[in-house]
């Protein structure tokens, strides 16, 4: 009887967790790809090369990015194995600096908010995949790992086109950007390596079959949440 509390207790923390994690997800949503206060004060202002600012610039946005986390949480979500998810990340990693650098520095003028729509439908699709959704409706399910890498390119986009309002200073760009590039890469590991323990812990526990439906669910909605509050955003002009 004790450990039936004990399971039930955990079960209810966690669902309360997924709970929270999904209304922060709204309050935090229009800043997930912006660099905003101080720092957005740095970065127009800098001069130069400036490598540890922007590594740590880099690593603050994979860390914050809620739209980010919430779409690799999905793509880790099934992955049981270290070189699995190397092979997924890496590819998420290649498309997110191409387009970084490419819509920076090619200045691809495209509109933040519908970008940042299209990254919420990457979170509402990989949830419907986990979902075995594509099986349900007897389609054939697109391979995973091309998906993860289109989706990548468009996250890099989505942070280029909020750059882009910037007055960037020329001198030192490039290697300002793929200092940046790194901090990215860095935080991801750094993420990432804590939700891949978790959900490696998650699955040896009896219950992870009967909760991954619900999960992808509130994964699902947190991504509807990001597609309408961008699309309302670019309707109502107030998105770039």
């Amino acid at each position: 009887m004790l450990l039936l509390r004990q399971h039930s207790k955990q079960v209810g923390l966690s669902h309360a967790a997924l709970w929270i994690f999904a209304a922060s997800l709204w309050a935090g949503s229009a800043w997930a790809h912006t660099i905003a206060g101080s720092n957005a004060v740095f970065v127009q202002g800098i001069d130069g090369p400036a490598i540890a600012a922007f590594v740590y610039l880099g690593a603050k946005h994979m860390v914050t990015g809620y739209d980010h986390l919430l779409f690799l949480f999905g793509v880790l979500f099934y992955l049981a194995r270290p070189l699995q998810v190397v092979q997924y990340v890496t590819l998420f990693a290649l498309g997110h600096s191409l387009t970084l650098l490419a819509g920076v520095l090619l200045k691809l003028q495209v509109s933040a908010s519908l970008i940042d729509a299209v990254i919420g439908f990457s979170v509402v699709y990989k949830g419907f995949e986990n979902m075995g959704g594509f099986r349900t409706l007897g389609i054939p399910t697109p391979d995973p790992r091309a998906a993860v890498f289109v989706f990548g390119l468009f996250h890099g986009l989505g942070l280029a086109t909020r750059l882009q309002a910037f007055d960037l200073n020329p001198n030192g760009l490039l290697s300002n950007l793929i200092s940046f590039n790194v901090g990215v890469e860095i935080g991801q590991i750094m993420a990432l390596t804590a939700v891949f323990l978790v959900l490696s812990l998650w699955r040896q526990s009896p219950g992870f079959g009967r909760h991954a439906f619900i999960t992808n669910t509130l994964l699902m909605g947190g991504g509807l949440l990001l597609v309408g509050y961008n699309l309302s955003a670019w309707i109502s002009g107030s998105g770039a």
